[in-house]
């Protein structure tokens, strides 16, 4: 069999085999090509008119939307994938026809040059849905900045809000974002008698405030009782100093109650944990004027990776 013969074989062989796998690439393609992404999935259904402004980048005629002179205390959230936006106490009125915002939640929403060259888009950072834009040095508020957001970019959100302090704040606010029924928490001080403390000042503590987490939730979906009884499972309850590692008063287990039921709530689990042979030493304080911590404390864990070094789940309620 001559030489000439045996690479001609060789060489239609690789051609059948290349045929092949091309074939069944297409194949593959064909049966997934009506499958959506993945992320896709988790995104709401939006009308005509909300697609023309969240996808497209229009704009809602001035004065029209439902958040325009709108002020209830809740959240906003995209109206395209459900992440939290603004908070209600950093809504103000502009009158320039659009809700507007003087601050966002951390990590929230993401900026970009607009594609007209002169104004700064603002999109939502999970799903980049088209929000407004933002502009700066009107003098409005005291941060002097304005996020103009479209209404209808956004869905509103009734909320409630719950202060815990179970050391250092990094661990339980990493905790508490993961919880369901929460909309976002916050790192800050509470307790204490000096305005506007700095961490630094905290950490001398002769300032006599406490690492608390701010948490921001949806009674429609978790209970208060529930919340509390997550705290005293992330936390060791039962450190008469500090938590793990860090000690000094900053660090100590409190739980700061906004009104006499939730008082009686936090005594009720308290009980309970004390008959499982638990010994409680949980503070119960009265909610004071929370302090919003730097903002390279928030979202610490998301920022640098890593897990807390002194919190993780431990179950000790039977329900």
């Amino acid at each position: 069999m001559s030489n000439a013969f045996l690479s001609e074989v060789w060489y239609n062989t690789k051609l059948v085999m290349k045929t092949l796998l091309l074939l069944f690439c297409l194949f593959l393609i064909s049966c997934n090509e009506n499958v959506p992404v993945k992320s896709m999935n988790n995104y709401n259904q939006l009308s005509p008119k909300e697609k023309a402004v969240i996808l497209q980048k229009g704009t809602e005629s001035p004065f029209t939307g439902k958040y325009n002179n709108f002020f209830e205390q809740g959240i906003y959230v995209c109206k395209r994938c459900g992440a939290s936006l603004y908070r209600s106490e950093d809504k103000f009125k502009s009158s320039c026809g659009w809700p507007s915002f003087d601050d966002e939640i951390p990590g929230a929403i993401k900026k970009q040059p607009d594609a007209d060259g002169r104004r700064t888009e603002i999109i939502c950072a999970r799903c980049g849905a088209h929000l407004g834009h933002i502009f700066i040095g009107e003098q409005l508020t005291r941060k002097n900045v304005r996020h103009c957001v479209n209404s209808i970019s956004m869905n509103f959100i009734p909320t409630s809000t719950v202060y815990f302090a179970g050391g250092c704040f990094w661990g339980v606010e990493y905790l508490f974002e993961k919880k369901a029924g929460v909309l976002f928490a916050e790192s800050g001080y509470m307790g204490g008698t000096k305005k506007n403390p700095t961490y630094e000042e905290v950490c001398t503590k002769k300032t006599g405030h406490f690492e608390t987490v701010k948490v921001v939730y949806n009674p429609e979906k978790i209970s208060y009782e529930a919340l509390v009884k997550y705290f005293f499972e992330i936390h060791d309850p039962t450190q008469f100093n500090g938590q793990g590692p860090d000690i000094g008063k900053q660090y100590l287990s409190v739980v700061f109650y906004n009104n006499e039921n939730e008082k009686k709530t936090a005594e009720k689990l308290i009980k309970i944990l004390n008959n499982k042979g638990y010994d409680i030493v949980t503070k119960l304080i009265p909610a004071g004027k929370f302090y919003k911590a730097e903002e390279y404390h928030q979202n610490y864990y998301k920022k640098k990776g890593g897990q807390p070094y002194c919190h993780f789940y431990q179950k000790k309620f039977s329900e």
